[in-house]
């Protein structure tokens, strides 16, 4: 599975941005899929993740709670993240992964990764 995210850019705090994370070379409905991010100088952290085929059940971060929202589209492969009320703190590098088993928060059962998307927002 290719996973490429895209959506990144340079924001103002309080603005909103969409990531997204389009799949390829794999049956999509398959796979749970979740976002992680990565700030300079920080370890990898758990953003936000939802589970396979319809999608039904979905895990957020603390620290993002009622801010971002993720969804999936498995007609277009693409996973979405929907980041509102934005926060410098939520500067970092976004990536995309695909887990063949259970939704989770743990990185290292994630299949497969995009390449990241930076975030930047601004005070």
């Amino acid at each position: 599975v290719q996973l490429q995210a895209s959506g990144g850019g340079l924001v103002q705090a309080g603005g909103s941005l969409r990531l997204s994370c389009a799949a390829s070379g794999g049956t999509f409905t398959r796979y749970a899929m979740g976002w992680f991010r990565q700030a300079p100088g920080k370890e990898r952290e758990f953003v936000a993740a939802i589970s396979w085929s319809g999608g039904s059940s979905t895990l957020y971060a603390d620290s993002v709670k009622g801010r971002f929202t993720i969804s999936r589209d498995n007609a277009k492969n693409t996973v979405y993240l929907q980041m509102n009320s934005l926060k410098p703190e939520d500067t970092a590098v976004y990536y995309c992964a695909a887990d063949k088993a259970v939704i989770t928060t743990h990185s290292y059962m994630y299949d497969y990764w995009g390449q990241g998307t930076k975030v930047t927002v601004s005070s």
